[in-house]
């Protein structure tokens, strides 16, 4: 079972604002009414362990805060070609062990992926201009960072930890 609750959002698309559902395999709809779906609202997946895998249609550009918080078992997401937003702690103790950033997202807020400790792999998109402080922070099985030379890392954005990138 899978029910997505809806809330419209001020230009005129529709964020998804709460999850009831046991299945390991999430598919978020792309729009709610023939309205497009645009965000995810805070802590909308947070403490649901049973996810293994998210789908995310193209249509999401943003994604709030603690959304696939305490998801340990979320191994593989898919994350959106024209997401450009993500906020703190969006990722935060999370299972998942590599993630693909879309060519559209500008940046990596503090925090966005806090204490993922299976992560190992980070591919950023092309648009990435900057990566903030604590970003990372406590993600001990991170080995690989791909990005461009032009991406703005903070000091201690993967605190203190010495990567490939």
């Amino acid at each position: 079972m899978q029910k997505f609750l809806f809330s419209p959002i001020e230009d005129q698309t529709y964020g998804i604002v709460g999850y009831e559902g046991d299945e390991p395999d999430v598919v978020i709809p792309d729009n709610y009414g023939g309205t497009k779906v645009t965000v995810l609202c805070d802590k909308v997946f947070a403490g649901h362990e049973e996810i293994a895998s998210v789908t995310i249609p193209d249509t999401v550009t943003d994604m709030g805060e603690f959304v696939f918080e305490g998801c340990w078992s979320l191994r593989s997401i898919k994350l959106p070609a024209e997401l450009r937003y993500l906020w703190g702690y969006t990722f935060c103790r999370c299972g998942v062990e590599e993630i693909v950033l879309p060519d559209k997202l500008v940046s990596v807020p503090p925090f966005a992926f806090k204490e993922c400790r299976s992560l190992k792999r980070v591919v950023c998109g092309a648009g990435l201009k900057k990566i903030y402080s604590w970003a990372f922070a406590g993600c001990e099985s991170l080995e690989e960072v791909v990005r461009g030379a032009e991406v703005d890392v903070s000091p201690d954005a993967f605190s203190s930890k010495e990567l490939n990138t």
